[in-house]
């Protein structure tokens, strides 16, 4: 179905254009629903939410870019409120917020995303939270920031302790 008819037949909440809609992403959008809950039960919740606000609020995606972007948007931010209401976002390191280290990430092309998304599951709320919307959902710094109600520094130490406990989970993995 093409993306300008879907919108309109979305507009007019026909039902047969939402169960298209949602046959065809809620797969997708369910896996970004679980990169920040692991509880599928949380997960499942934060989609039927999203798709929720999806269907009632279609009337303001402006078609300026695909709708699973915007879709994706919608569910990244339930998924954090899901989050923060099941379990507070905990920033471990935070005195490091100044660190001016790079914050470039790239994954040898031998380890699996499998690999990355169990290592991913044993990081704290507040690494996983900042690489999947850094590295996962292209955010920005200050996007994350405003996002999550921190300043950029702590974005950007996050980031970098992420992918330091990254590397060292991977490798006692015997990954890297």
């Amino acid at each position: 179905m093409k993306e300008t008819r879907l919108i309109e037949q979305l507009r007019k909440q026909d039902p047969a254009a939402q169960k298209w809609l949602y046959d065809r992403y809620a797969p997708v959008m369910f896996s970004v629903c679980r990169r920040y809950l692991w509880a599928r039960e949380d997960a499942e919740e934060a989609l039927v939410s999203g798709f929720y606000k999806v269907f009632s609020q279609i009337h303001s995606f402006q078609q300026t870019g695909p709708v699973e972007a915007w879709m994706r948007r919608i569910m990244v931010n339930e998924a954090l409120m899901m989050l923060r209401k099941r379990q507070p976002l905990v920033f471990p390191g935070d005195e490091l917020q100044a660190y001016e280290g790079s914050d470039q990430y790239s994954v040898d092309a031998d380890i699996s995303a499998r690999d990355i998304l169990e290592v991913l599951k044993e990081l704290p709320n507040g690494y996983r939270t900042i690489f999947n919307l850094y590295v996962l959902e292209g955010y920005k710094h200050q996007e994350i920031a405003d996002l999550l109600g921190i300043s950029i520094n702590t974005s950007k130490s996050q980031l970098i302790l992420a992918k330091e406990k990254m590397k060292q989970l991977l490798k006692a993995k015997g990954i890297v």
